[in-house]
């Protein structure tokens, strides 16, 4: 099996090595930015070609004729994107090439902000109050209606990126008018104070074969907008909350359609009512080293079973291996050294080091989720104090 691999970004080097180790031929399609800085794993990969980017976008009508050239020689059964921005070209390519797997239907659900809040809605599933930035009369009426502060969101950006908390009517049409023939890729939505939690998901044939639940500690828009030090954590097993967010988390991905892959999905518990409302949700592994959180927690590598469910393609069986059950948690955050030493951090639940320029990072793990949760709160305040610095918050990815 040949397995074509999109990667606008540096990541996903667990998926080519277990392709690899299958038995696969692995060919990847990665950015031309990237050529001399990337660190592939280039043992699990037969042939690399690049792609030139603006800011790591290709332009689409180049993509298929690309990929279209290689397939003259080269039989493509799987195309899969490793980054979140790479969803759209997998599935234009798929479409064009008649190749097994998600279609651009389907996709628009998993990256479309807007898109898969109204399929949500539809679906009988709670959001938050949300308006398409569109018609100005009806943006007009939301915000009288709905009270801010409001969160303007970009509709294809990941994570925190590009979101602003806007407080003041003035304020929000000013940023509105700013964004010219941009506005309707944007949607304004009623900010809800509460926390944030994340399911991380295994799907086979529209079965989920594994699932993961977890709390950020500060939301990571807070994070993103004031610095800090980011974490999240295993949240209790067998609790009111991850037995609420299993079940809701079922209907969101059959109500998106999900028929095999990974998914990450966000939802909010509501600080005043105690209710869960979904946020948004993926077709994808986790960012912020929440794979390595899951790994630890688990034993389950979400890089390898993705590649292990592509490569499965509803022809065959897929069992996920089974998951450990202890408890895990991730610290991140920007670091004032460039490369900051932690071996001051010496407890022995500490079970993987981040080794990132400029970035400090820990995952502690316990069968004590009391332990785990005592840990974090004393790295948080060490980390801040040792080595946290601050950035701007992102308009736009970076790698």
């Amino acid at each position: 099996m040949t397995i074509l691999c999109l990667a606008s970004y540096e990541k996903g080097h667990e998926f080519l090595r277990e392709c690899r180790r299958q038995g696969c031929r692995v060919l990847l399609l990665t950015s031309l930015s990237l050529k001399d800085e990337a660190a592939w794993p280039l043992d699990s990969i037969d042939e690399i070609f690049y792609m030139p980017d603006d800011q790591k976008k290709w332009h689409r009508r180049q993509t298929l004729n690309a990929v279209s050239f290689l397939a003259r020689t080269r039989t493509i059964d799987r195309i899969v994107p490793l980054d979140d921005f790479d969803l759209e070209t997998a599935a234009a390519l798929r479409e064009h090439l008649r190749v097994p797997g998600m279609g651009e239907t389907t996709t628009r659900y998993f990256r479309d902000k807007l898109a898969m809040r109204v399929q949500a809605l539809d679906r009988g599933l709670e959001v938050p109050d949300f308006v398409h930035v569109l018609n100005h009369e009806t943006i007009d009426r939301y915000t009288h209606m709905i009270p801010p502060p409001w969160v303007l969101k970009p509709r294809f950006l990941a994570g925190a990126i590009g979101i602003k908390l806007v407080g003041e009517y003035a304020r929000l049409w000013e940023l509105i008018n700013a964004l010219g023939d941009e506005q309707s890729n944007y949607l304004i939505e009623r900010y809800i104070p509460g926390d944030i939690f994340h399911v991380d998901t295994i799907v086979y044939e529209r079965q989920i074969r594994f699932v993961s639940v977890s709390r950020y500690g500060t939301p990571p828009m807070e994070v993103s907008h004031g610095g800090g030090v980011f974490s999240t954590s295993i949240v209790e097993r067998g609790s009111h909350d991850e037995h609420e967010l299993r079940e809701m988390n079922a209907r969101v991905l059959a109500a998106m359609g999900l028929v095999r892959g990974v998914s990450h999905t966000e939802y909010i518990k509501d600080r005043e009512t105690g209710r869960f409302l979904f946020l948004e949700t993926s077709a994808r592994v986790g960012g912020a080293n929440i794979v390595e959180l899951v790994e630890a927690a688990t034993g389950l590598n979400l890089w390898s079973e993705w590649a292990k469910v592509e490569i499965a393609g509803g022809k065959t069986l897929y069992d996920p291996p089974a998951a450990r059950e202890d408890y895990a948690g991730l610290l991140v955050s920007l670091a004032k050294q460039e490369w900051p030493d932690t071996s001051a951090y010496d407890d022995p639940e500490i079970v993987w080091r981040m080794k990132r320029k400029n970035h400090v990072g820990l995952i502690v793990r316990s069968r004590d989720r009391q332990r785990v949760e005592q840990l974090l709160a004393q790295y948080a305040s060490r980390i801040r104090q040792d080595f946290t610095a601050t950035a701007p918050p992102r308009d736009r990815p970076t790698s």
